[in-house]
């Protein structure tokens, strides 16, 4: 009976620690981790541009170095390409915190 109690309160003990350890991440990194995730992003399909510009129109390497990347690169070359297409308007670039 005890030990059922003990396993009981073990398990909540578990769970108020998971829900805490989420709660003080919202408070201090999340953030953070949503502008870095931007950030890669944006250097991803810079460096796409650079390699592989010509696909778009923009020839700024030599082919013989952007072949050598492309078994690399291949799989997410249809996204970069939708991506940087795509129209904009000025709410793309506003902030989303405001």
């Amino acid at each position: 009976m005890i030990e059922n109690w003990f396993i009981l309160l073990s398990k909540k003990m578990k769970g108020c620690s998971k829900t805490f350890r989420e709660i003080l991440y919202g408070m201090t990194v999340h953030e953070m981790d949503l502008e870095l995730k931007k950030e890669r992003g944006n250097l991803d399909h810079l460096f796409m541009l650079i390699v592989f510009g010509d696909l778009v129109g923009l020839p700024l390497l030599p082919p013989y170095y952007s072949m050598r990347l492309l078994p690399y690169i291949f799989p997410s070359i249809e996204t970069w390409k939708r991506s940087l297409l795509r129209e904009r308007d000025l709410t793309d670039f506003a902030s989303m915190d405001i």
